[in-house]
């Protein structure tokens, strides 16, 4: 087990130590600028989804909505509410400054990354299928199947079996702490309530995410807004504080404006999932008209989740007086529990427990939909999905009552660092395709159709599967 642990060690340090961050953020920047930065001059289309605009006929299959909820309920997590906690406090407010900074980037390779997989997709059955592992086999041909598989078993390592026994312990220990509820019961609720939805398929996943993520995100987004309107004189401060930190003006904590940059943009790349190509796999199930537009719609969850959510708790915890600069060990929850309770009284800590468990679950069931689509891409049995929904409610409860035990899932950064890598050699080796459709997006724009139209015949060399996309001609 040593031996395991240390080169899975060695593997995050060469992915998440020096290389991918930078790649994210190079590559981020590359994407925004040839694309003639789609994330702003696209920013108003991106809430059309929101009003059901832009949908095709087809009232059976998944709708960009339901895709793009279902897409923001996987990048909310825990990890908002506890992660901006820590990275605060490691790195001071400026980390917020680069938080922001990375999400902007980010939106871009999310359009990039979502509208591949779009324009790649599968019909199978009722459903589309789609996302990384397709997008290179379809993209880049048969001779690099093995980079396929190689990325979908990463994806069912880290996300399916890891993260959703990451978001067990952290639901159980939240319930334990503020209510007073043993593990077990927790962890039996999650793996009941888990294996209701992921047993109704893709479109019960999707008619859930409908449901909870509206909720828990205008909620948490409420709670925030009240915060702030109890403190509205001392916002000022706070941006002028979070600015002055991100370079080095003011210096929080030692390290200054190197802390600052090194915390937020691993806490925005940690929350938004730009450029994992994990949204990917829940933005192909959507049926839409054109693949640029579920990528543009998929841009507003990488907005949403950072500029939105993660503010939200930024904006709690700087506002009050529990934060500490500097301080070590800190426990993300606990200081966004306390500073929450400082603005609002005892009671708010409960109805944080609650967004918690709401975000756990949507996180659980995008996690779960993740491995179910990497493995049906490996193999087409389906006993092997129905292993892999036993396998994943089993640790979503061992999770939840071993506090200790989740570091046995010490593999799960490492392969999400490999995963990451080997999206981003696809992005690069598919972007000359990907400016091809856009152009064909924006050449109908441009014509004066506000709903441009994709019609695979005129692009006959892709690989494109006729069942997903209907010509138009």
């Amino acid at each position: 087990m040593e031996l395991l642990e240390g080169l899975f060690g060695v593997i995050g340090d060469l992915t998440w130590g020096w290389a991918l961050i930078p790649f994210l953020v190079v590559l981020g920047l590359f994407f925004t600028f040839v694309t003639g930065f789609v994330q702003f001059t696209f920013f108003g289309r991106m809430f059309s989804v929101l009003l059901n605009k832009n949908q095709t006929a087809d009232k059976n299959a998944i709708s960009g909505r339901e895709a793009l909820l279902l897409s923001v309920g996987g990048r909310v997590g825990g990890g908002n509410i506890a992660g901006v906690a820590v990275a605060i406090s490691l790195g001071g407010p400026g980390a917020v400054f680069w938080m922001w900074a990375i999400a902007l980037v980010g939106m871009a390779t999310s359009l990039v990354e979502c509208s591949l997989a779009q324009l790649y997709k599968r019909k199978e059955g009722d459903a589309f299928r789609g996302g990384a592992a397709r997008s290179i086999i379809h993209g880049l041909g048969e001779d690099y199947r093995w980079l396929a598989y190689l990325y979908a078993v990463c994806l069912i390592a880290s996300f399916a079996i890891g993260f959703n026994a990451f978001q067990g312990n952290t639901v159980a220990g939240a319930a334990q702490d503020s209510l007073g509820i043993d593990r077990m019961w927790t962890g039996g609720l999650l793996a009941i309530i888990t294996g209701f939805i992921i047993y109704g398929g893709i479109k019960r996943i999707a008619k859930t995410a409908d449901v909870i993520v509206p909720i828990m995100a205008i909620g948490y987004v409420a709670m925030a807004l009240l915060v702030i309107l109890i403190n509205i004189t001392e916002i000022p401060a706070v941006i002028g504080s979070i600015v002055s930190n991100a370079f080095g003006w003011e210096e929080a904590v030692g390290g200054g404006m190197g802390t600052a940059m090194a915390q937020g943009l691993r806490r925005g790349l940690f929350s938004n999932e730009a450029g994992l190509g994990s949204a990917p796999n829940v933005a192909a199930t959507a049926d839409v008209a054109h693949p640029i537009s579920q990528g543009i719609t998929q841009s507003l969850s990488v907005f949403i989740d950072t500029i939105l959510i993660c503010s939200c708790t930024a904006f709690v915890i700087l506002l009050g007086d529990v934060y500490v600069p500097g301080a070590e060990g800190i426990d993300g929850v606990v200081l966004t529990q306390q500073s929450l309770v400082s603005h609002l009284g005892a009671w708010s800590q409960y109805f944080l427990t609650g967004a918690i468990l709401l975000f756990s679950i949507s996180s659980i069931i995008y996690n779960y939909y993740l491995g179910e689509n990497a493995l049906t891409f490996m193999s087409q049995n389906k006993l092997s999905v129905h292993i892999l929904r036993f396998v994943v409610i089993g640790i979503i409860f061992m999770g939840a009552v071993a506090p200790g035990a989740t570091s046995v899932f010490f593999f799960s950064d490492p392969m999400m660092g490999i995963l990451a890598i080997v999206n981003l050699l696809a992005l690069i080796m598919l972007f000359p395709t990907l400016i091809r459709i856009l152009k064909d997006y924006k050449k109908q724009l441009k014509a004066g159709i506000e709903h441009p139209q994709f019609d695979p015949k005129d692009f006959p060399d892709l690989d494109i599967d006729l069942k997903a996309w209907k010509s138009k001609k």
